[in-house]
């Protein structure tokens, strides 16, 4: 048994009827939604409406489609860096201080303590690299060994000093550190002078680390005494720090 189903009809528009114009009538794109320009605006509105596109094709074109401005517009002229800092400056650097401090360390006896008041860094960290440079090419990887013993040490002879000066110690862990830094420059010698010195050499070793490791000891504690109150009477504390610290980086070098 079969079902019969209503089917409408199916009307197609003539060309010339009206129906037929709306659906094939056509459709015109609408312009881009443009913001309204603030007329106060130090920066110049970049336009991408497309009917001005002919107009701006006579100046220079930048890489979104707007129009590249030069200079002048936004400051009155080309930007000069002849009174710009050198880059050493801005990052704390002054070579000619860092010569001035290690110069002043080769002599333990006459120590310039002047050049010493500002303390930095940045030669401190130059003695640790090459330090670990010459460790490499004698075979031993060190280089967190070493930076962990500096800032171990830093902290302990800062502690030791202000705990001997009492209140009237003023010594900074900041300027601590720069001290303990420069005067690791004759154990850097030692770590040089090791690459041609034997290893069955044990006696030489010994003596040339003993006369490396006096000398970082009088420079270090000759610095701290002049340069923080409180510890011209404990020298002889303060000296054996330091030779104890010094002692522990030759170790490091002699074996």
């Amino acid at each position: 048994m079969t079902k019969d189903f209503a089917v409408p009809p199916v009307v197609f528009p003539s060309g010339g009827s009206s129906a037929g114009a709306n659906v094939q009538q056509r459709r015109f794109p609408t312009a881009p939604f443009q913001p309204p320009r603030p007329s106060t605006s130090a920066i110049p509105f970049m336009s991408f409406d497309i009917g001005s596109a002919a107009a701006s094709s006579a100046t220079p074109a930048g890489p979104f489609g707007g129009t590249m401005t030069s200079s002048s517009s936004f400051g009155g002229g080309s930007a000069s860096f002849e009174d710009e800092e050198p880059l050493l400056d801005e990052l704390g650097i002054h070579p000619d201080q860092i010569w001035k401090k290690t110069r002043s360390i080769l002599n333990p006896f006459r120590i310039n303590h002047t050049v010493h008041k500002d303390s930095d860094l940045s030669g401190p960290i130059f003695l640790y690299l090459a330090l670990c440079l010459f460790q490499l090419l004698a075979g031993k990887i060190q280089f967190g060994v070493i930076l962990g013993w500096i800032v171990v040490s830093s902290i302990f002879l800062y502690a030791v000093f202000n705990m001997l000066a009492g209140r009237n110690g003023n010594l900074k862990l900041h300027t601590c550190t720069s001290l303990l830094g420069y005067c690791l420059l004759p154990v850097v010698m030692l770590s040089a002078v090791s690459l041609f010195v034997p290893q069955g050499a044990g006696p030489v070793r010994f003596v040339l680390a003993a006369a490396f490791v006096m000398w970082s000891t009088r420079a270090c504690s000759a610095l701290l005494v002049s340069l923080a109150d409180g510890g011209e009477e404990h020298r002889g504390l303060i000296s054996y720090a330091c030779f104890l610290i010094y002692t522990l980086f030759s170790l490091l070098v002699i074996f």
